[in-house]
């Protein structure tokens, strides 16, 4: 019990750092030049604690080698998979694994499976950039938002949370991945730039604006489409086979 306990603070406390910092814009008075070195100080912060996570539930009994390996396999056919769709035109494939695989395992087991599935892909298609950390804290806040949902006993009503759950995550991930730059890539001087010092009321309503007329909906709804369709066609079987490996691995869903 303890241990389940510290690992929802554990996850927790990642998850509103990351929100935290994805949502600088309406959160902070002003757009200080010190948010220039914002995704190299995060990459730096980033890989420490998505080591710690897995030390502590290692250490904590909460993952033992077994189902290490499983998340390193996960990530790695995950990996693969992203490259078929890449996010050209919003095609994108790899969030249909995440959140099923969240939903088996936890949100914990969630947050490394999303954060090290961007990593790994990135690394293999050599799309790492300042964009990197931004995009592993989003897959990973999907991770998470996966592993907290319900678990009923109708394998339908299973299959219906994940796919509301994929068009949830697919215009979330959109959002915060604009939202960390918008203030930079919006301007100064024109009706959808950030207001520096302005209220949240009036950034938020700044930055929806942005999304719609930068055609960021429409991007997202491509990527919610994805991976709408592929959690349909894959969860059935995906499913039973990830509860099983669950079972032989021994691992609790946290």
């Amino acid at each position: 019990m303890k241990t389940q306990w510290f690992s929802r603070v554990l996850i927790g406390f990642v998850s509103v750092l990351s929100l935290g910092i994805f949502c600088w814009p309406i959160l902070v008075g002003d757009a200080a030049g010190a948010h220039a070195g914002l995704a190299q100080t995060i990459f730096m912060v980033l890989m420490p604690l998505l080591v710690a996570i897995v030390l502590i539930e290692f250490s904590t009994g909460g993952i033992d080698s077994r189902q290490i390996a499983l998340l390193g396999v996960l990530i790695a056919l995950n990996s693969v998979i992203r490259m078929l769709g890449a996010g050209t035109s919003g095609i994108e494939t790899a969030f249909f694994l995440i959140l099923i695989g969240a939903y088996v395992f936890g949100a914990s087991f969630g947050y490394l499976l999303g954060a090290g599935s961007l990593l790994v892909s990135a690394l293999l298609t050599g799309g790492v950039g300042p964009w990197l950390p931004f995009q592993m804290m989003a897959a990973g806040l999907i991770g998470v938002m996966a592993g907290l949902l319900p678990r009923p006993a109708s394998k339908r009503l299973q299959i219906t949370l994940l796919t509301l759950a994929a068009v949830i995550g697919s215009y979330s991930y959109g959002a915060l991945m604009t939202m960390w730059n918008w203030p930079f890539l919006a301007g100064t001087g024109t009706s959808l730039s950030y207001i520096a010092g302005g209220g949240i009321a009036t950034n938020l309503g700044r930055f929806i604006n942005f999304e719609i007329v930068t055609g960021g909906l429409l991007w997202d709804t491509g990527r919610a489409i994805t991976t709408c369709a592929l959690v349909l066609l894959t969860a059935p079987a995906l499913l039973a086979t990830l509860k099983r490996a669950a079972r032989k691995a021994g691992y609790q869903r946290r």
